[in-house]
């Protein structure tokens, strides 16, 4: 099985989550998306969050009826910090070794990965997936000491959309698959103002989702606008 990991606080979950999974999926051939909700993620600031079980149920909702889309709650289930490397390698055994695991992030995300836990080994055992977000170039993975073997022409070529996928291998062992993909540039944090505000919600969220917050009256307070 060919399997794409698609982590996020998805606080909430929007339309772009589910763009940039559907083209991962599609380009890569993928036969699985599996969607990870984070459980206490080490970068993000205690109590920014929307609780495990609404951000869990937002997803569920999400993908319900997508084919090839799946939910795991293994990191909403792990006690203490989260880290990226530990559910790779729990899925890596959940799923056998005929699995092969990628690991879709956008290129911001993906920009912070040497200050991850076990980066390097990371980058060794699962193949990244990293997608263009609008505003950040290819070309700054090349002052990454990680990716420093990464040619700049293939970054540059990314960036001036005249090519719209380049796979590396690492030096390492590894391979990383740049793919640019059409912009969407809705976020989380302008989601949750608007909710905050009362403001329009069109077309930023699936309609599950946007019927699911109201109800549920989340990101009405200023503890959950981070």
């Amino acid at each position: 099985m060919r399997l794409g990991l698609l982590g996020g606080s998805f606080n909430p979950i929007h339309r772009c989550h589910l763009s940039i999974a559907q083209a991962a999926r599609q380009l890569l051939q993928l036969d699985r998306v599996l969607f990870i909700p984070t459980g206490d993620p080490p970068h993000k600031r205690p109590g920014s969050l929307a609780t495990a079980v609404h951000r869990h149920r937002m997803v569920q909702l999400a993908v319900q009826d997508i084919p090839g889309f799946a939910i795991t709650d293994i990191e909403l289930r792990r006690s203490g910090k989260s880290y990226s490397i530990d559910t790779v390698r729990a899925i890596q055994q959940e799923y056998g070794p005929d699995t092969t695991l990628s690991f879709i992030i956008g290129l911001d995300a993906f920009l912070d990965l040497p200050s991850w836990k076990e980066a390097d080994t990371l980058l060794k055992i699962c193949h990244f997936v990293v997608i263009s977000r609008p505003s950040v170039a290819f070309l700054s993975v090349a002052s990454m000491p990680l990716l420093h073997d990464v040619s700049k022409n293939t970054l540059i070529a990314l960036d001036t959309a005249s090519q719209e996928r380049a796979d590396v291998a690492l030096t390492n062992g590894g391979t990383v698959t740049f793919l640019r993909v059409p912009p969407c540039d809705i976020s989380a944090s302008e989601i949750r103002n608007r909710v905050h505000e009362g403001g329009s919600l069109a077309n930023l969220l699936p309609p599950l989702v946007e019927s699911y917050i109201l109800r549920e009256g989340l990101y009405r307070e200023d503890g959950e606008r981070i």
